[in-house]
């Protein structure tokens, strides 16, 4: 029973009806709801009056952090009930695709590293999209042989991918889960049939990308008021079309949107657009999620370990802590310009050889082993001058397991965005870290059955020859896009499981893992410290600092050094938990709406 009730403020429904909002000094409540929904639906709205930091009390049996508030809250009822931590991602990623649209969902596709405390395994799951089985190497060029523009390509059928979180959540749910498969998609079921509160954060994103969902009478009438404006703050959102999806991906899993009606109507809506797609029936239902081998490391003593191909995430961030391993950074001022130059330094090498060398490994020789060998980091390391940039270092040459390389070509520069984060740990002591994404803000800009489809395509080089030699991420029937999540998994020297991070943040991901780790690792940041500092990294070209942070401070003495310096604004979404004798420590990015909590 709620005392002393008093009114604080009115959402306003899509229908015109008013549900009031009443709390005390603890507690939150809306007048007219259900019962099942009204913690999510209260939790929504206490986020939205109070606002979330970046951090959470320490907690001693398990934690969830991710980007939304509601979504953290579904993680953490699936622990409280006894579930793994491969449960509390399904139900995280379920709610996500409700309350956060613009970034993934139903439509998109998964990375996520998995650590099973019993066996002390680590292993990778890939839920990347694929290209269609009729893609062509010339999908994004024009009549002429050029590349189209990356908006024209991306508002489009032809940038959408074949979507794979959903089957990769349900592969890897068989093995790591415990709690019955549609307990943990009900509940985002409801949520959708009930509302959520817009967010300031989700009226933003529409605002700002209004004119792009106009172009759709599904996600225009969803997104925008009747009048074709952005819906404002505060407005309680309903998707039951979503619901309906959602109960029917709870029933039959996987296969209610690989197979059937719903998988028709995806390939409706990609091959009907105006700017036509390749997607079929038939390609719904071949994709398979893979298992894979996680790619790790060691970087002073602890082992990191992160996603492979088709990700570059993993391998770059490894790249960088190596060759950032020959300087004493750990005695150096933190954030200061003398490690962040190294930083840097080592971001444009890692990304020369990303460009060079890194795409699906189903398709291409990816020499991970070689890129990650120690011998070749320090080699790589010898080309950093600490007080001179090098503003375009050419990629290496590393070992294909005593083969010949194949003569590549560079990719050039690209737009990547978009991705949410997922860290969580159960009572057991298993972990997931898993970034999820459509790509770009709201996808493609289309929606069948309530949840948008991806436009991850737009992630392969749009050129697949340059200078007669052919790009690693070029596009293939059936091949998945190179990707820059970065989910990461980090251990002690004693093998104990001490950090489960990653970020959103398209193309910037890699950056934003390897400085949070430098910071946590090297400096004793705390997750919610990593979280909230400045953002300074590069992409292979600029540095790049945080508008209107301390990271400004630090133009002059970079440019000294022959860097070339941007100032610009950042959206990251950075996530992470600790582990150690203190319990459970987590982080969230202040940049978004995200939380750590546990118990």
């Amino acid at each position: 029973m709620v005392n002393q009730l008093r009114p604080v403020m009115v959402l306003s429904a899509r229908d015109g009806s008013d549900f009031p909002i009443h709390a005390d000094a603890d507690n939150i409540l809306v007048a007219r709801m259900g019962n099942d929904m009204r913690r999510l639906i209260c939790f929504s709205a206490l986020a939205l009056l109070l606002g979330w930091r970046a951090h959470a009390e320490p907690a001693h049996r398990q934690m969830v952090a991710a980007a939304n508030p509601i979504a953290a809250q579904a993680g953490l009822a699936v622990l409280r009930a006894g579930g793994t931590a491969m449960d509390a991602a399904i139900a995280v990623q379920m709610v996500l695709g409700v309350v956060e649209p613009q970034s993934s969902g139903l439509g998109g596709g998964a990375v996520m590293l998995v650590f099973d405390a019993a066996t002390g395994r680590t292993t990778s799951w890939d839920g990347r999209e694929t290209a269609p089985a009729a893609a062509t190497p010339d999908l994004f060029l024009d009549s002429a042989g050029k590349p189209v523009s990356f908006q024209d390509a991306v508002q489009s059928g032809r940038s959408v991918g074949v979507p794979g979180a959903v089957r990769m959540l349900e592969a890897a749910w068989k093995v790591h889960g415990k709690l019955p498969w549609a307990d943990l998609v009900l509940p985002a079921a409801r949520l959708a049939a009930d509302g959520f509160v817009v967010s300031p954060r989700l009226a933003q994103v529409i605002a700002a990308n209004a004119g792009a969902l106009r172009r759709q009478d599904a996600i225009r009438n969803y997104l925008l008021t009747p009048a074709g404006l952005p819906l404002p703050a505060g407005t309680l959102l309903r998707n039951p079309a979503l619901a309906e999806t959602l109960r029917a991906v709870a029933a039959s899993g996987a296969d209610a949107l690989h197979r059937g009606p719903i998988a028709a109507d995806i390939a409706i809506a990609v091959r009907s657009d105006p700017n036509p797609g390749l997607i079929t029936v038939d390609d719904l239902a071949a994709y398979q999620a893979r298992e894979r081998p996680a790619v790790c490391g060691l970087y002073r003593g602890r082992k990191v370990c992160g996603m492979g191909p088709p990700s570059s995430g993993g391998v770059a961030v490894l790249q960088i802590l190596g060759m950032l391993e020959p300087f004493d950074v750990p005695s150096m001022p933190p954030d200061s310009a003398g490690p962040i130059e190294l930083l840097i330094e080592a971001e444009r090498l890692a990304y020369a050889d990303r460009g060079r060398y890194l795409g699906d490994s189903d398709y291409l020789a990816v020499p991970v082993a070689g890129l990650i060998d120690p011998a070749y980091l320090a080699t790589r390391s010898k080309r950093i001058d600490p007080k001179h940039a090098d503003l375009s270092p050419p990629a290496g040459e590393p070992s294909f397991e005593g083969a010949v390389g194949p003569a590549l070509s560079p990719q050039p520069a690209q737009e990547e965005h978009g991705t949410s984060q997922v860290a969580i740990v159960d009572a057991e002591g298993n972990a997931v870290s898993m970034t999820t994404t459509i790509e770009g803000p709201f996808g493609a800009g289309l929606m069948t059955h309530g949840f948008l489809l991806n436009n991850e395509l737009t992630d392969f080089s749009f050129r697949p020859k340059i200078d007669g030699r052919p790009v690693a991420n070029r596009i293939e029937p059936g091949k998945r896009p190179r990707s820059s999540m970065a989910p990461t998994l980090v251990f002690g020297a004693d093998g104990r499981l001490q950090y489960v991070v990653g970020s959103q943040g398209g193309g910037r991901i890699i950056g934003f893992v390897a400085l949070a780790l430098v910071r946590m690792l090297d400096w004793d940041y705390t997750p919610a410290e990593a979280a909230a500092a400045p953002r300074i990294e590069t992409l292979g070209g600029a540095a790049e600092l945080e508008a209107g942070t301390r990271a400004t401070r630090l133009a002059e003495p970079l440019q000294a050094m022959g860097e070339t310096v941007q100032v610009v604004a950042i959206d990251s979404g950075f996530q992470a938990i600790r582990t150690g004798a203190e319990g459970l420590v987590g982080g969230a990015d202040p940049r978004r709406e995200g939380i750590a909590i546990g118990d």
